[in-house]
């Protein structure tokens, strides 16, 4: 899982993308965060927890799920306009093995960006205790361009569980 592109965190657009980013209460409570940001490409993170695993120790598909359309979302979003935002209208998920390790990484990229839809791919990556990659699913769909809201919602703190 490895390129050399254009760093978009710290510019207008990574920006942009953290804002909408740390808006994403279910991102927030994975503990994911932005790994890398360019022209099409983004990359999500977010340990293996006991909250986020199956029954049998392997990291849940609904994390798999989420971080790779988290991934490929916010790789549309950096080759939108400015006053932009995506949405998912479809996406297909092959999970490949269980996901286990101590963390995911998913890369989402931009296939083809159109006027109205942008086709995007994700590819999550279970990291080992070593920092070695296995890819455990591959995601392929499609997002759709929408207004930004004129006021985004703030971000909530998470509830207190006691």
């Amino acid at each position: 899982m490895s390129d050399t592109a254009q760093d978009l965190l710290g510019t207008d657009i990574g920006r942009v993308v953290q804002a909408s980013f740390d808006r994403q209460g279910l991102m927030r409570s994975f503990g994911a965060r932005l790994a890398r940001l360019s022209p099409g490409l983004c990359e999500i993170a977010a340990p293996i927890t006991p909250e986020t695993s199956q029954q049998h120790g392997a990291a849940h598909a609904g994390l798999t799920f989420a971080l790779g359309d988290s991934a490929a979302g916010y790789a549309a979003l950096t080759m939108m306009e400015p006053d932009a935002e995506v949405m998912t209208a479809e996406m297909k998920i092959n999970l490949l093995s269980p996901a286990t390790g101590r963390a995911l990484i998913a890369r989402g990229r931009v296939a083809r960006a159109g006027k109205r839809l942008v086709v995007v791919t994700a590819e999550v990556a279970a990291q080992a205790e070593d920092g070695s990659l296995r890819v455990v699913a591959l995601m392929q769909g499609t997002m759709v361009p929408v207004s930004a809201p004129s006021a985004p919602p703030e971000p909530t703190p998470p509830a207190d569980p006691a």
